[in-house]
């Protein structure tokens, strides 16, 4: 296992579980594959990579560009305090920037602009710039329309000047995306997709939370609701000290097969559940890499499923390769960063192959949590109580089952329960728009297993 080994660096560790063992002729392996991230410094040091894998990488100094894209549109003056709030809030995020990152604000209504420094450039945070970019924000007022892929363009426009490896976005609307076309919004993402990470969050209750949660999933960030601008201040917070952790940038999980097996799917599972299966990149011979991101000091669990060919009893092979891999910037060899093999082990014991694993089953039923919500959901909007009433409840099993307290007391803002444990319900017949929203933008959220 290769892993960096200088202290003010991360170390990434990849730890695999699963149940090994297949009855005669079955084909499908599961395992959760761990990749923890551990004892990064505080100094914004990130590992350069290098071409062979038992040198420490070397490190440099601030090493990230951050753009706050803030909504300026009409409706942020209803109420006034929402403005003056977003104001507020994007100067904590300001100055929470460590010193020597890059960094600029925009203000996004139908068009983006430049708020602070302008000119097309970044600046570089210190005493002065932070109190310059927080003056330029005191003038910032609302009017206009929202076109929300003409901030992120003009934010990768801005980003792609900084010579860094991590580049973040944060990204504040309070409405819907209604003066551009939902593919026009589609090919921004598409286009900085890999090219910067952006975290969005919608502020009261008129925005659409799936385009939060699709701009949050395309481009490997978090999603969330603030429902009550006041809380807009610590929750930039939170994002900023979050984003100024991030020390490596790119991370690729590299799956290889053998000849004859295949990746079905990969997903991320904790903490958050992100389907990675179409964002596969071919890396070389039966061999694709899935994006990862940018990681700082944390841990994030991973379900992957692979095809095997039919085999005997008494069989054994490796179903797949798993590596945390850091491309090089000169396209030169990527520099691997840890291993771990995921197995499969033909038998006739059917204690072996029936048992499943408590990884494998608990983040199975994490991703059908999500899934049932989210249907649950569009149900009842559509005005099918029935079915509605079905998913939910058994949303409410899933998350008692699975010990997900936190979901289970933003569905009880939906649904009265009458028995958790067998996914009984009634739908409340008034719900709250910021509860409904709440459960939806965090309906996949995970927890961790408990090992």
């Amino acid at each position: 296992m290769a892993n960096f080994s200088k202290s003010n660096v991360p170390q990434f560790s990849v730890d695999v579980y699963q149940n090994a063992y297949l009855p005669e002729d079955a084909q499908e392996v599961n395992a959760i594959v761990t990749v923890t991230s551990t004892g990064g410094g505080t100094s914004g040091g990130v590992p350069l990579p290098v071409a062979d894998p038992g040198r420490a990488p070397q490190t440099r100094g601030a090493d990230a560009a951050v753009v706050v894209m803030v909504d300026c549109s009409g409706s942020m003056d209803y109420p006034p305090t929402k403005m003056r709030n977003a104001r507020d809030a994007t100067a904590a995020a300001v100055d929470t920037l460590r010193d020597g990152v890059a960094f600029a604000v925009v203000a996004g209504t139908h068009q983006a602009k430049e708020v602070y420094p302008g000119g097309g450039e970044l600046a570089t945070a210190d005493a002065r710039t932070r109190a310059a970019a927080k003056d330029a924000l005191r003038r910032l007022s609302a009017g206009g329309g929202t076109a929300i892929g003409t901030w992120l363009r003009l934010a990768d426009r801005l980003l792609a000047t900084a010579d860094v490896s991590i580049r973040h976005g944060i990204l504040l609307t309070d409405g819907r995306n209604e003066h551009e076309e939902p593919e026009q919004l589609r090919a921004a993402l598409d286009a900085c997709a890999g090219r910067f990470t952006c975290d969005a969050r919608g502020v009261g209750t008129d925005w659409e939370v799936k385009e939060v949660t699709g701009i949050a999933s395309a481009l490997l960030g978090s999603a969330d609701i603030v429902a009550d601008p006041d809380g807009l201040s610590a929750d930039f917070t939170n994002m900023m000290e979050a984003a100024m952790g991030k020390e490596v940038a790119d991370v690729g999980l590299r799956l290889w097969t053998p000849q004859g097996s295949a990746i079905r799917f990969v997903k991320q599972v904790a903490p958050t559940v992100e389907d990675l299966t179409e964002r596969r990149s071919e890396s070389g011979p039966r061999s694709g890499d899935y994006p990862t991101g940018s990681w700082g000091d944390e841990s994030r669990d991973y379900h992957v499923c692979v095809d095997v060919p039919a085999a005997e009893v008494g069989r054994e092979m490796l179903a797949a390769r798993v590596s945390l891999v850091l491309p090089a910037p000169d396209g030169a060899t990527p520099q691997t960063l840890s291993q771990g093999l995921i197995r499969a082990v033909w038998t006739d014991d059917m204690a072996a192959t029936t048992q499943i694993n408590p990884q494998v089953a608990h983040y199975t039923g994490q991703a059908e949590l999500a899934q049932a919500i989210q249907q649950g959901l569009d149900l009842r909007k559509s005005g099918d109580e029935e079915g509605a009433t079905a998913k939910l409840g058994r949303a409410v099993q899933l998350a008692n089952a699975s010990g997900n307290a936190e979901t289970a007391k933003l569905l009880s803002k939906v649904v009265d329960v009458v028995d958790a444990a067998a996914g009984t319900v009634r739908l409340k017949a008034k719900v709250a728009d910021a509860d409904e929203m709440t459960l939806e933008t965090r309906s996949t959220k995970t927890v961790r297993v408990k090992k």
